[in-house]
């Protein structure tokens, strides 16, 4: 009896601090926000919250817990850019996840990252042999991430990168390099697999459809049109990986 007495004790204490610890706008902690929109949220407990001032918060922003967002390299810097981290109206940021800017790292609106993403604005240079790695500050590079975009579980997005618009991320993978408008990309270093075509819906990728092309070399030129805008159209189970309706998950997970 004293055992489950004790448990349900922790868990209301937890299930307290849990609804009384979050950040929600009007109240202190948002207001040393540089914006924090109406209906925005930011769970108990956080991990890591530095340079709130320069932090911008659209409406309806929800921010899971154990979430680490800075901006600077520590406390008291004062960043170049008075909206060094601006986050768009009703984005979601998973738990577990990092957000680090330094210079910019704009994140749109209706944007959903899993848990455990990391996103960043620089890095570290190695060139010098005399000053430990950690010591060495990257150039500052401007990072965005499209409206409407997804970004699965452990995701880590470089600096200088642009995600476009309606873009997913499958879990695990590393962006090094800009993403087009409306399209899936996977892998390390991330490439997209699917592009959105206004005459054909969802398609392969440029990439994926040339190496395909280039495994019908030896057929006659007729031959090779008419498969390779056969699979772009057509669309079927073996053409497409996963199928035209359901290989995003698949693909993405």
């Amino acid at each position: 009896m004293l055992k489950h007495a004790v448990g349900d004790g922790i868990r209301w204490v937890w299930g307290t601090a849990f609804r009384w610890g979050a950040i929600v706008s009007d109240t202190r902690a948002a207001r040393r926000f540089g914006s924090f929109g109406e209906g925005s949220y930011i769970a108990f407990p956080q991990a890591v919250i530095m340079g709130e001032k320069y932090m911008h918060l659209g409406a309806d922003v929800r921010i899971g817990p154990y979430v680490a967002l800075s901006t600077g390299i520590g406390p008291g810097q004062v960043p170049v850019l008075e909206r060094t981290l601006v986050i768009g109206d009703h984005t979601v940021i998973g738990r577990g996840s990092a957000i680090a800017a330094h210079f910019s790292v704009e994140i749109g609106s209706n944007v959903w990252l899993a848990p455990e993403c990391f996103v960043c604005d620089q890095g570290h240079d190695w060139t010098d042999l005399d000053l430990p790695i950690g010591m060495q500050l990257g150039e500052a590079q401007a990072t965005r991430i499209g409206d409407n975009s997804w970004l699965g579980h452990g995701v880590i997005v470089l600096p200088g990168v642009t995600i476009g618009e309606h873009v997913a991320v499958g879990a695990g993978s590393v962006v090094t390099e800009d993403l087009p408008d409306r399209c899936v990309a996977v892998g390390s270093p991330a490439r997209p697999v699917r592009e959105h075509d206004p005459e054909h819906g969802w398609v392969r990728a440029a990439a994926v459809r040339s190496r395909a092309a280039g495994e019908t070399s030896g057929a006659t030129a007729g031959e090779a049109s008419g498969g390779v805008v056969g699979r772009i159209a057509g669309g079927t189970e073996g053409d497409l990986p996963g199928g035209s309706a359901g290989g995003t998950s698949r693909e993405t997970s």
